[in-house]
């Protein structure tokens, strides 16, 4: 049991890490776990995150997949921008950079996106480099537009009072402060189930509260004025949606707004009890969409590729 609990807590080592570059010049980086030649997964984090908040997925997924994860601009170890360099076109760049740094032209991947990663899929949907790598995607616990007005985070009745104090508690320069009994129960109440467990609390908690102010308070800024609506339209890959029902950040209306748009939707999984952390809450359930993803639109293709190229050796030869 406690090799287990030691597991669990210690970090995914990666095989390789490697710097990719934006459009702009912003050094983004990015991990790369398990085999080279595996059907492969990328994985985009969300708002005051880092690559440590997919540990379970890549534990899991690394034994027989390519895992690519890598830290949003400002977050983990990519360091903060320049001046002007928080809006959605730059989360769009660096998912490019991303995609063409790790992965050979042609060669296509699930892409799944966690809330602020999601945006980011949604932001490039329209992209070259997304076209031609994205086999499917999975978005989980997102939204495209009108974030503030409808996030159910503070216990007041919808409309304009409550959208303003979201807006500013959204863009707020308060430094969160140490871990503490106190700041895991605000975390979970706004961002996690009633029933999620003490363990992953505290580490969403340690996660969400290394994420640097700046980048926190200008991501907060950029998502309180999302508008990717046109960006669901574009996203012409086959797509998947998750959401927690008891997702305060993103209520499940997000989610069944967009599987409604999408042009080739996969359908809405709903996770009775979850908040907004389900990777983290309901890591099993993210995961076995992630493979179900992989299993029906890389890997088959993948082992197509293997079997033409192994055949063109032996023609060589």
């Amino acid at each position: 049991m406690s090799r287990l609990l030691h597991r669990d807590t210690v970090p995914p080592v990666p095989a390789a890490e490697l710097t990719a570059r934006s459009a702009d010049g912003s050094r983004i980086h990015v991990e790369l776990h398990g085999p080279e030649d595996a059907p492969a997964v990328v994985l985009a984090h969300g708002w005051t995150c880092n690559t440590r908040f997919w540990d379970a997925q890549i534990r899991d997924l690394a034994a027989d997949h390519r895992v690519i994860a890598y830290d949003q601009r400002g977050h983990g170890l990519t360091p903060e921008p320049g001046p002007g360099g928080y809006s959605t076109d730059a989360l769009a760049d660096d998912l490019e950079a991303v995609l063409a740094a790790t992965l050979a032209p042609g060669r296509r991947a699930v892409l799944a996106g966690h809330s602020m990663g999601g945006m980011t899929v949604m932001a490039a949907a329209a992209r070259p480099g997304l076209r031609e790598h994205a086999a499917a995607v999975l978005l989980c616990s997102t939204g495209s537009t009108r974030l503030a007005a409808e996030a159910r985070v503070l216990p007041l009745r919808a409309g304009a009072l409550r959208t303003r104090i979201t807006t500013a508690v959204l863009g707020a320069k308060a430094p969160l402060g140490p871990v503490n009994p106190v700041s895991r129960k605000i975390l979970k109440y706004a961002t996690m189930g009633a029933g999620s467990a003490p363990d992953r609390v505290d580490a969403c908690a340690r996660i969400v509260h290394a994420c640097p102010r700046r980048a926190r308070v200008e991501w907060g800024q950029v998502l309180a004025e999302l508008d990717l609506a046109a960006g669901v339209r574009e996203l012409r890959v086959p797509t998947a949606v998750i959401a927690g029902t008891d997702d305060r950040l993103t209520p499940p209306v997000h989610a069944r707004a967009i599987a409604a748009a999408l042009p080739v939707g996969l359908g809405l999984t709903e996770l009775a009890g979850m908040g907004h952390m389900t990777p983290v809450e309901a890591p099993e359930a993210v995961t076995a969409k992630i493979r179900e993803l992989v299993t029906r639109y890389v890997a088959t293709g993948a082992a197509a590729e293997r079997k033409a190229a192994t055949a063109e050796k032996e023609d060589v030869a």
